[in-house]
């Protein structure tokens, strides 16, 4: 499985992006797809994430109400639409795989495939 993410960039606080990521390779409904993201000098973290095969998502909390995450099976894609945008979300975001579904993933209980990040800068 090979994950390719697109559409970061510079953004004013306040603003929007949308990034896309296209998943090659067999993948099952009962995989959970989403997004982790990594600020400069911190650790990777969780920011949201949708499962293959209902649609139920998660969010941190720091994102939520703000961003919106999707996908498309027959695209084999996952989406999210980040509204609002605020300074510390500047970060590299990472596109994520789970092929034991969204609590794993959720949870970073293993398995996770990760593709290579898109950075995102949000300036004040």
């Amino acid at each position: 499985v090979q994950l390719q993410a697109s559409g970061g960039g510079l953004v004013q606080a306040g603003g929007s992006l949308r990034l896309s990521c296209g998943v090659s390779g067999p993948i099952t409904s009962r995989y959970a797809m989403g997004w982790y993201r990594q600020a400069p000098g911190k650790d990777r973290e969780f920011v949201a994430a949708t499962s293959r095969s209902d649609g139920t998502s998660y969010y941190a909390d720091s994102v939520q109400g703000r961003f919106s995450v999707s996908k498309d099976n027959a695209k084999n894609a996952v989406y999210m639409q980040m509204n609002r945008l605020k300074p510390e979300d500047t970060a590299i975001y990472y596109c994520v795989v789970n092929p034991y579904g969204l609590a794993t993933l959720r949870l970073q209980r293993g398995g996770d495939v990760f593709g290579q990040g898109t950075l995102v800068t949000v300036s004040s």
